[in-house]
This record gives structure tokens, C-alpha cells and sequence, in this order.
């Protein structure tokens, strides 16, 4: 118990290139699931739900009709303003997470690894190297730049603008289509589902293809892993 503790989802803390336990990456995977669904009802009632307030004991026959003999009724509406206090923290938390799962040192501060870790600990080991798993996360941590950015436009218009010197992004307007974060956010959805349930690694393939075409070199994991399949062929036939 305690060299599990020690080494997390690590088969060794020290090693290099490290190897997490894809058995609690995918549970890893479906406690952060919770975050892009919360997200994409918020994003809904947002982009899609009614932008208004209407109070039905308000609304007042005016005893006329339009063109097409509806009844016009008057009534009360107060305009929907929108607090996204708790989405920000939200994203902010799932930044967070994504940061910290890409080096060994951080993985410690990760609740989230710390949980599943405890919850991988009696389920069959699956090695998988870290350099696609943090290539992935990287993703995730993109995704989530963006919507931190079309929740707080204002914000970061203030920044940049502070930054520049100059007035490069209004602080009064949304400037990012609301379909950018929305798009985003289904998938997030969609790949952290697929790593859950079925354990299909959607950034892990694109970093395998981008390896294939020559994009991304990275040290042969097999071959430095002794506990390999071939690293065991290879002993034992010198054995």
C-alpha cells in the first residue's frame, strides 16, 4: 500500500520515460467527466435558452390582436444577465487538473489522481507511457482556455489590452462566436467519454499519427522499458 501511495499511478516515481496506470486514467477521466457536462448545460441555457425573465401574473390582455388575430398581451420582462462566478472556478479547477496530470512532481497536488489511484488499486494494471496521456491533456487544457475566455471576455480583453498599451479587444462586447466554446465542449465531451468508457485515447492517436509522420519524434518507450513484452523476448533470448 504505501509503494502505491508513493509511486501513485506511477510503475515507478523515478523512472524516465514514467508509465501511468490507464486503469485509473480512465477513472481519472470519468470523475473530470462531471465538468464538461455541467458546462454544456450552462453553454444550452446561454446560447439557446430564453434571454429574458417573465413574470406570468404580469402579463396583461391589451384587448388587441396582430395581422394574424393573435391576442397582444403586455407584460413584465426583465432582461437575463448571466454569472458565471461558479463556471469560472469550475474551468479553473479543470485547468488545473490538466496541468498537473502532465509531470510527475504535480500529479501530487491532483485530488483526482490521488482518488483514482485508491480506486485502480485492486483492478488489473494496464502500462501506458505519459507522453500521449500529457499530449491529450494538453488538449483539455486548450478547450478549457478557450471557454475561460468566453465566460470572462471582459477580463481578458482587459488584460491583453493592458498588457499591449493599446485597445486591441473591446471589454463591453463578446467577441468570440458562441459556437467556438459550445463545439469545444461537446468534444471534450465526446473524448472524455470514449477514454471513460471505452478507453480510446482520442489525443493519444493523434499524437501516435503525428509521431508516424515525422511532426513529433520521441524516444522509443519500448525500448527503454525493461518490463516490456520485446524486452522480455529480447532477455530471454539471450538468456
Amino acid at each position: 500500500m504505501f509503494s502505491s501511495w508513493k509511486n501513485l499511478w506511477f510503475r515507478d516515481a523515478t523512472a524516465r520515460p514514467a508509465s501511468i496506470n490507464d486503469t485509473a486514467v480512465r477513472i481519472r477521466a470519468g470523475i473530470l467527466l462531471a465538468i464538461p457536462i455541467f458546462l454544456s448545460y450552462t453553454l444550452y441555457d446561454a446560447v439557446f435558452g430564453s434571454h429574458w425573465i417573465v413574470d406570468g401574473n404580469t402579463a396583461v390582455d391589451t384587448y388587441d390582436t396582430d395581422f394574424d388575430e393573435h391576442i397582444i398581451y403586455s407584460v413584465h420582462a426583465i432582461r437575463k444577465t448571466y454569472d458565471y462566478t461558479v463556471q469560472t472556478w469550475v474551468l479553473l479547477y479543470g485547468l488545473f487538473e490538466m496541468f498537473s496530470g502532465m509531470f510527475v512532481r504535480t500529479s501530487y497536488l491532483s485530488p483526482t489522481i490521488w482518488i483514482s489511484s485508491f480506486l485502480a488499486r485492486k483492478k488489473p494494471v494496464l502500462w501506458k507511457p505519459l507522453l500521449p496521456k500529457r499530449f491529450a491533456w494538453s488538449f483539455g487544457a486548450t478547450f478549457i482556455t478557450v471557454c475561460l475566455i468566453f465566460f470572462n471576455p471582459d477580463t481578458f480583453a482587459h488584460w491583453v489590452n493592458t498588457l499591449s498599451g493599446a485597445q486591441l479587444l473591446s471589454e463591453t462586447e463578446q467577441y468570440i462566436p458562441y459556437w467556438i466554446p459550445l463545439t469545444l465542449i461537446w468534444v471534450c465531451l465526446a473524448f472524455m467519454w470514449m477514454e471513460t468508457v471505452l478507453g480510446f485515447c482520442a489525443g493519444c492517436q493523434i499524437h501516435a499519427l503525428l509521431e508516424k509522420i515525422g511532426i513529433v519524434k520521441e524516444e522509443c518507450v519500448a525500448c527503454n522499458d525493461i518490463f516490456s513484452p520485446e524486452a522480455q523476448r529480447l532477455k530471454s533470448k539471450g538468456d
